[in-house]
């Protein structure tokens, strides 16, 4: 669980699946256009991403990584 807030992020070598069970959330990357997703969403994070993941309603995730 997350409470509303803006966080860098930097994934490394590994893929990231994340469900949104509840909230609201933008992805903004460094070279690209935001993209918001709510609960039921499902999306996933590439190695070497880079931008900022800002919560806008509280978010509760699933997720799994993979290298």
């Amino acid at each position: 669980e997350a409470t509303p807030g803006e966080t860098r992020s930097i994934k490394g070598e590994t893929f990231e699946f994340c469900h949104i069970l509840s909230g609201v959330i933008e992805i903004i990357p460094d070279a690209g256009e935001r993209v918001t997703y709510r609960a039921g969403d499902s999306f996933v994070m590439k190695p070497g991403f880079t931008g900022v993941w800002r919560t806008i309603e509280t978010v509760r995730k699933i997720y799994v990584t993979v290298g």
